[in-house]
């Protein structure tokens, strides 16, 4: 269900923005409102498709200048996060909170790895340079929250049944539904520790976010559409469009 990362054309898009003169390209009054999206999800609500769609219509009407709409998920992330020069190794403790309180105390007692609350802050870090950068579009690890006080960040969440989920977790990931449910249950309860723990908030709390979205009712492909929607001035919104097909 997750598509392998073309590292190439991240690391690209990361150069592009870091050149000196890439802001210069469109002044200041004439960027657009938003220009980040950060998704917090359900397991199973289809967040890398929604995030595929709206990187595609955001592009669409992108003016002339500014780089590609790009998605980055839990495993970009941990490459960015070579900017702090952790070792690789330390990649299997960058999921959100997958790994309980009782294993990160015993392994940082023996020097296994920094404590959590470190990769969180060097995470955060990340986070933060690219909503700056621009034209991202963020899924997970409290994005929302980290950037919270950033006026031109777009922030949605992606909620569905738990059946719909279950099903859809089944066929991306050809697993039974016993599985499917004991997974989706795993990786809801981790991400409600991560944010809980390391942010102090619900990550339920439709107040962090600019919109909810039922994506086993709405579709994921239709989903995007509206948040794209949803972020265009009155005018960009005012031309039709085009619904994403799968």
């Amino acid at each position: 269900m997750n598509e392998p990362i073309d590292l190439g054309r991240c690391l690209s898009f990361i150069n592009s923005q870091l050149r000196p003169d890439t802001n210069a390209v469109m002044p200041a009054e004439h960027k657009p409102r938003w220009r980040a999206v950060t998704i917090s999800r359900q397991t199973g609500t289809g967040s890398h498709l929604v995030a595929d769609y709206l990187a595609q219509l955001l592009q669409a009407h992108s003016p002339e200048g500014p780089g590609s709409w790009m998605v980055f998920d839990r495993n970009l992330l941990e490459r960015v996060l070579e900017d702090h020069h952790l070792p690789a190794r330390l990649a299997k403790f960058m999921p959100e909170d997958r790994i309980s309180g009782i294993e990160d105390t015993l392994d940082e007692l023996f020097g296994l790895h920094p404590p959590v609350w470190t990769l969180v802050e060097k995470t955060s870090d990340t986070i933060l340079r690219l909503a700056e950068f621009g034209n991202v579009i963020l899924l997970g690890r409290a994005g929302h929250i980290i950037t919270s006080k950033m006026e031109h960040v777009f922030h949605v969440r992606l909620v569905g049944s738990l059946e719909a989920r279950t099903e859809f977790v089944q066929m991306g990931r050809k697993i039974d539904r016993k599985t499917a449910s004991e997974l989706i249950a795993h990786e809801d309860a981790g991400s409600r520790r991560y944010v809980k723990r390391y942010f102090h908030k619900d990550i339920e709390d439709p107040q962090y976010y600019h919109l909810v979205i039922n994506t086993p009712r709405l579709g994921h492909a239709n989903a995007a559409k509206l948040i794209a929607e949803t972020m265009l001035s009155p005018s960009e919104a005012a031309h039709a469009l085009p619904v994403a097909h799968h």
